[in-house]
């Protein structure tokens, strides 16, 4: 049975990077933060401990790979664009324990 692409209206934001100036939406996670991501979506293959993250049109968060027998695909969903932003690095936020040390001077 063929794997249809659910519809994104009304439920992402659009928007542009404020890094890269790309367009990107805004979905927000069953956790209730709101996650950047790329608007096409791709067809992904769930796997536990998979390099890949994809975030579902319903906010899950989910490890995957991208590459496999299109007939045994979980779903379509979306990348994080800090993934495939050139600017990523300027948004992240530090490590704790860079936040952490304390200051002598």
């Amino acid at each position: 049975m063929p794997i249809s692409m659910p519809s994104m209206k009304g439920m992402a934001r659009m928007a542009k990077c404020k890094g890269c100036g790309a367009e990107i939406i805004w979905i927000k996670t069953q956790t209730g933060k709101k996650m950047p991501c790329n608007p096409d979506m791709v067809m992904y293959w769930e796997k536990k401990n998979g390099k890949g993250k994809i975030i579902t049109p319903n906010g899950e968060v989910l490890s995957c790979v991208f590459e496999g027998e299109t007939e045994k695909a979980t779903g379509y969903g979306y990348t994080t664009h800090w993934n495939t932003c050139p600017e990523a690095k300027r948004f992240r936020k530090k490590k704790e324990e860079d936040a952490t040390q304390v200051k002598l001077f």
